[in-house]
């Protein structure tokens, strides 16, 4: 049985505080394909060497990226199943947009209908204005 680590609010914001970086995000895509050094992912980018520890501290601290020494390097590992929790709270959030729109949609149809049902019947409209105690509901 597999069960399901459930995001904390503060594991949430890290995650996203963490991924609003571009160069951030290219350190996960690059470790999410292979184990990366720090020192190779430095030589990547137009900035320190320190500049980019900090980047990977941040993606270790909302456990996106693992980091382990090998010798004397530090080796940096993508985690996937961080990436899979960040995208089934993406997709909870999908779901209540498309239900949503799913709603304005059925409304929206209801009252196409009932403008066309106007229309075609324009006398119901007028008996309805002039007998409003018959309306129903």
């Amino acid at each position: 049985m597999v069960v399901e680590k459930v995001l904390t609010d503060e594991d949430v914001n890290r995650i996203f505080r963490a991924l609003a970086d571009a160069t951030r995000r290219d350190i996960v895509r690059r470790t999410l394909v292979a184990e990366v050094s720090v020192s190779q992912l430095a030589d990547s980018y137009d900035m320190s060497f320190a500049a980019v520890q900090k980047h990977v501290a941040v993606l270790e601290e909302a456990r996106l990226v693992t980091k382990q020494p090998r010798g004397r390097e530090r080796m940096v590992r993508g985690e996937p199943e961080r990436i899979r929790q960040a995208q089934r709270l993406l997709d909870q959030f999908e779901q209540l947009w498309r239900s949503r729109i799913d709603r304005l949609d059925a409304l929206l149809s209801e009252q196409t209908e009932h403008e066309q049902t106007e229309h075609e019947h324009p006398e119901h409209e007028q008996l309805e204005r002039e007998h409003p105690e018959n309306e129903k509901g």
